[in-house]
């Protein structure tokens, strides 16, 4: 991909949305981990904690994106990416319980504590904006340095307006099966095996997708509020 043309620019407002939506319990973790320090402590333990998090989270991702040019694996990430995607809309008692992250008491316990768990909750992040880079590490770079201020700036404004604005969830699950749909069709077996009709069939079974996704979690939302409303009934 070309270094400022349309295409670069289209892909790294979709890395940069992927970062912004799938960073909500990233966030929590950061304020979690250092709760328990001094103010002047914890601003250092969040600096440090996110500057480490933030460089083995490149790695890993620039790492997936040379992986991906392996036959098959864009197909596979795709499928898992779908997935990730109905997993953003499934209601909260769906997702099962969450660990709790331990509040150290020392900066640097913090701090491992801050990169460990963004390494394990970031398995999606990194995914997703590997298959939205299109196997091209220039993306990544560029939108880790847009992102990651924006996080560090904004968490906390982010996830007041995602809790506020449902339909941003919405709005984030599309993103997601969008990159989805896009990784399916960079498989160089699907293009081969499509050859000119690439182009006919890959947007209307991306947007094929995206309504399965949305219409998906939207149902499971309904069909929990469904129960609730039932068992308070009772």
């Amino acid at each position: 991909m070309e270094f400022l043309t349309p295409e670069f620019w289209y892909s790294l407002a979709i890395i940069v949305g992927i970062d912004l939506f799938l960073a909500g319990d990233n966030a929590i973790v950061i304020a979690m981990a250092a709760r328990r320090l001094p103010d002047r402590q914890r601003s250092r333990a969040i600096l440090y904690g996110t500057a480490g998090a933030v460089v083995l989270r490149a790695l890993c991702t620039l790492i997936v994106v040379y992986l991906l040019m392996i036959p098959g694996l864009h197909f596979v990430g795709g499928l898992l990416l779908i997935w990730i995607a109905y997993r953003l809309l499934r209601p909260e008692s769906d997702k099962g319980k969450k660990k709790k992250v331990k509040a150290e008491t020392s900066i640097w316990a913090a701090v491992r504590t801050i990169i460990v768990a963004d390494a394990l909750m970031g398995l999606d992040n990194v995914l997703a904006v590997a298959g939205a880079a299109q196997s091209d590490p220039l993306l990544v770079i560029f939108g880790l340095l847009i992102s990651v201020p924006l996080l560090m700036g904004g968490s906390a404004i982010i996830l007041a307006l995602i809790n506020r604005f449902q339909w941003l969830v919405f709005l984030g699950a599309a993103i997601l099966a969008l990159t989805a749909g896009r990784m399916l069709f960079a498989e160089p077996v699907f293009i081969n095996l499509l050859g000119s009709l690439e182009a006919w069939v890959k947007w209307p079974v991306i947007i094929v997708i995206i309504a399965a996704v949305l219409y998906s979690g939207w149902r499971s939302q309904k069909k929990k509020a469904q129960v609730e409303r039932r068992n308070r009934a009772v």
